[in-house]
């Protein structure tokens, strides 16, 4: 399955190694994650040597491509918020929406309360609890442990 991965360029990247092991499980479950580059150290450099209209069309074309929207939020930004809200409310794909446990103070509302039925929003302590959660809501365990 095509993935759009969300993962904050301009805000918190304090996750990066959460984001890249989500990443890494997701592609060694065989999907294709379209978004791959926002775990790379240079994410931000990268997208802003796009024009920001070129960005937006790349990463609209991607959501409509992709079968499944998962984010990392704990550093939550707009852009997140944006692309889960487009998903959810523009199609019939599903989200799932994780965030380090310790951080639901600091992430709207919007997103810790979300009980849209194609949304999963999980809280982690560990990547145990990530690995497991992308396990039983894609039907797919990875060929390798992440």
């Amino acid at each position: 399955m095509k993935i759009y991965f969300g993962f904050t360029v301009a805000g918190d990247r304090s996750t990066l190694d959460a984001a890249r092991r989500i990443v890494q499980w997701l592609e060694s479950a065989g999907h294709q994650v379209l978004t791959r580059h926002l775990v790379r150290d240079d994410a931000g450099e990268r997208d802003r040597a796009l024009a920001p209209r070129a960005v937006y069309e790349r990463d609209m074309r991607w959501l409509e491509e992709c079968g499944a929207f998962i984010g990392e939020v704990s550093g939550s930004s707009f852009g997140l918020g944006y692309e889960a809200g487009f998903v959810l409310g523009g199609s019939r794909k599903r989200a799932i929406l994780f965030h380090r446990a310790d951080a639901a103070g600091r992430i709207s509302l919007l997103i810790t309360g979300n009980a849209h039925p194609r949304c999963t929003v999980a809280p982690y302590t560990s990547f145990d609890d990530i690995a497991a959660v992308l396990a039983r809501e894609l039907d797919a365990a990875p060929d390798s442990p992440a």
